[in-house]
């Protein structure tokens, strides 16, 4: 598949892609992201509506009692380790960070919780810094099937992209192929009949 093609299809699909998490610091983007581990946006952002509330800072979820904060999440699925991670991430960013939310991946991976999807999400997301490209369930499932990579693994599918996807594109990109992903190109019963793609993807393993 050529990659400017796919760019300019996604532009004209997506223009202003962005990754459906809400957040208004770069804590709560954090926060939100390690939430949405194997759970919808839309039932992590109805959580947040009123955790973000409640929980304004990282030296606000450090503290909290651990059973009132898995409370809180608890509709999000894993709420307990999701909670100690929450926690523990939290504590690290004010011994080690001063409260604040690293901006490089190399720092982001050294907190508990946080893997270089995670980083991706709140690098690209919150500062635009193309730290890497964004490779969740749906990228993971979309490059082999578009034919932009071979691999299954999330840390080889991104080596592949980001060797295709020019760097200044990587910060759009991976959001634009998550809502594909989402909306579109959907794990069963993918839309190609009306997919603004079909022209030029080759449907590798799609019956």
């Amino acid at each position: 598949m050529d990659i400017d093609v796919l760019l300019s299809r996604l532009r004209e699909i997506y223009p202003t892609a962005r990754y459906e998490l809400d957040w208004s610091t770069p804590v709560q983007m954090l926060v939100a992201t390690i939430l949405a581990a194997q759970c919808t946006d839309e039932r992590v952002n109805a959580v947040t509506a009123t955790l973000f509330a409640d929980y304004p800072d990282a030296n606000a979820f450090a503290t909290v009692d651990r059973a009132t904060l898995e409370e809180a999440i608890r509709p999000t699925g894993f709420y307990k380790q999701k909670a100690k991670s929450i926690q523990e991430c939290c504590q690290a960013l004010i011994s080690r960070f001063g409260g604040e939310v690293p901006q490089t991946v190399a720092e982001l991976v050294t907190l508990p919780g946080v893997a270089r999807k995670t980083a991706n999400v709140v690098l690209n997301t919150v500062w635009d810094i193309p730290s890497g490209i964004i490779v969740d369930t749906h990228v993971q499932r979309l490059a082999p099937r578009m034919g932009l990579s071979r691999q299954s693994k999330p840390e080889d599918i991104e080596r592949d992209l980001m060797a295709i996807v020019p760097e200044d594109q990587w910060t759009y990109f991976g959001p634009a192929m998550v809502l594909f992903g989402r909306y579109t190109c959907t794990a069963k019963k993918p839309a190609c009949k009306t997919c603004p793609l079909q022209d030029i993807c080759p449907k590798i393993g799609v019956a």
